[in-house]
């Protein structure tokens, strides 16, 4: 079965894909927004690789086909001062509550 760390690997390996891709164009000019606007490469390919995760979930779990116009929706909203630190502090925060 695979692990969540295992699913994030596959998901940033499929990032540089699209990233020398020629038809995902839109993804390597996400990196270089996010880049040019201070995040760091590494960063801001992990919140790709998150944005691609969100997209692949609401995929299966509407049981529909990859929708690349949502997936550019979802690229156009990360912001280059967001950081990944403030959500798993947030998903920290909201775990224990459930206990």
């Amino acid at each position: 079965m695979m692990n969540e760390d295992d699913f994030f690997n596959d998901l940033l390996k499929a990032v540089e894909q699209q990233l020398a891709a020629p038809q995902t164009r839109y993804v390597a000019k996400t990196l270089e927004r996010l880049t040019s606007g201070g995040m760091s490469e590494q960063d801001a390919k992990e919140r790709i690789a998150a944005a691609l995760g969100e997209e692949t979930d609401a995929m299966y779990r509407s049981k529909r086909g990859f929708d690349e116009k949502s997936y550019r929706s979802r690229l156009d909203e990360i912001r280059a001062d967001e950081r990944f630190e403030d959500e798993e502090e947030k998903d920290e925060g909201d775990s224990s509550e459930e206990e």
